[in-house]
């Protein structure tokens, strides 16, 4: 059996990688392996790998690496305590393949040991371009390290190849984040507000994510309460924040943020962690999504509802009509919760939809020769 090792280090990108990983999991020719690691092991991010094991997975290592920090230098010894436990678990699971997703540090070190290990790897979501976060450079990095390409769209398909990867080894698939809005069954709102303790949703309410701009220096705490000062025009609406995940200067919006919600209690709830069915079942009845995360953009069209992105985070990645962009400054907030929240906005096109794409990536994991997969050639553009 080809053992597929599937490394996953963040409730978000758990998310979208929980259907392949079930249907690897599921197909008798495939042993599913999982790694989890960093967010995912932490009290303070809410020890998500306990959703891991609910749903069905058994986690065969954890690799911690995630020191109680967010400065650049915790940041850059977490990466160094990666490559010791990912050696450490290669080491004993001899997976035949790994798969990750995303852009994320706690994937360069997964990525980067699987380089010396030569076991191939199977990335999703490269080709992507995210210019104010250190994310961007990552994605790009593990691109070049991995071995397959899964894309969410033909534009980044295009990119892959132009970073010099062969063209059969590079598949637009679409996102998988979208076929799970398919696929996962959603809760009622009364069902909703009972899983988020009994809070109200009422009327009208947002879903809010803000992440730290990991390529500006020491812009988090201004621009968390410039938002915070523009979501308090707009008091009839309720809040649910998701918090951000561990990059540098994540924490100081952390802190921030449940200062906040300690102060309008019964108007604005926090998560460390909603998990996919309640995260996507918030989606469902908001009015609109705020802040900066790649889901406002990626799945949050397929909804129908608006997106608004705030600042460089997400500063190039390909977005449908319904996302509107905005600077970090007060009033650049506050006119664009003005345009999100006062336009109507119908027939949503979402580049990212493809039609099948968990198979699509399953079929090639499961088929495309392992022999000689290692060796890779540099593809010139003529």
């Amino acid at each position: 059996m080809r053992k597929i090792c599937v490394v996953t280090g963040s409730r978000a990108e758990y998310g979208l990688l929980s259907g392949l990983m079930r249907a690897i999991k599921e197909d008798s020719e495939l042993e599913l392996q999982v790694i989890a690691t960093n967010m995912h092991l932490s009290p303070e991010f809410g020890l998500t790998y306990r959703n891991i094991e609910e749903d069905g997975f058994f986690i065969n290592k954890k690799v911690e690496m995630l020191l109680s920090s967010d400065t650049a230098s915790a940041t850059a010894k977490s990466v160094g305590l990666g490559f010791i436990g990912f050696a450490d678990a290669y080491e004993d699971l001899h997976p035949d393949m790994v798969v990750v997703l995303g852009d994320r540090y706690e994937i360069l070190s997964a990525v980067s040991t699987a380089l010396f290990y030569k076991i191939p790897v199977a990335h999703l979501h490269g080709g992507e371009i995210t210019e104010g976060a250190y994310d961007d450079c990552i994605r790009h990095s593990i691109t070049k390290m991995s071995h397959l390409h899964f894309t969410s769209t033909e534009e980044y398909r295009r990119r892959v190849i132009q970073l010099g990867e062969e063209p059969n080894r590079v598949f637009n698939v679409g996102a998988p984040g979208i076929e799970n809005i398919k696929k996962v069954p959603l809760m009622s709102k009364s069902e909703l507000e009972a899983s988020l303790d009994g809070f109200s949703l009422g009327e009208k309410y947002l879903v809010v994510t803000y992440h730290p701009v990991t390529l500006e220096n020491s812009t988090a705490s201004e621009q968390i309460q410039n938002l915070l000062w523009a979501l308090d025009e707009y008091l009839d609406y309720k809040v649910i924040f998701t918090l951000p995940n561990s990059d540098t200067d994540g924490r100081i919006i952390i802190q921030i943020l449940n200062e906040y919600v300690a102060k309008n209690p019964g108007r604005a709830i926090a998560y460390p962690s909603l998990g996919i069915k309640r995260y996507l079942s918030a989606l469902k009845y908001a009015k609109a999504v705020v802040g900066n995360s790649s889901s406002g953009i990626i799945e949050v069209p397929s909804f129908g509802i608006p997106t608004l992105n705030i600042g460089d985070r997400q500063k190039g990645r390909l977005a449908a009509d319904s996302v509107v962009n905005c600077g970090p400054q007060k009033e650049e907030i506050l006119e664009g919760l003005k345009k999100v929240l006062y336009t109507e906005y119908k027939n949503i096109h979402n580049p990212y939809e493809g039609k099948n794409t968990t198979y699509d990536i399953l079929r090639v994991l499961k088929n495309y020769p392992l022999e000689g997969l290692i060796q890779k050639r540099f593809y010139n553009i003529n």
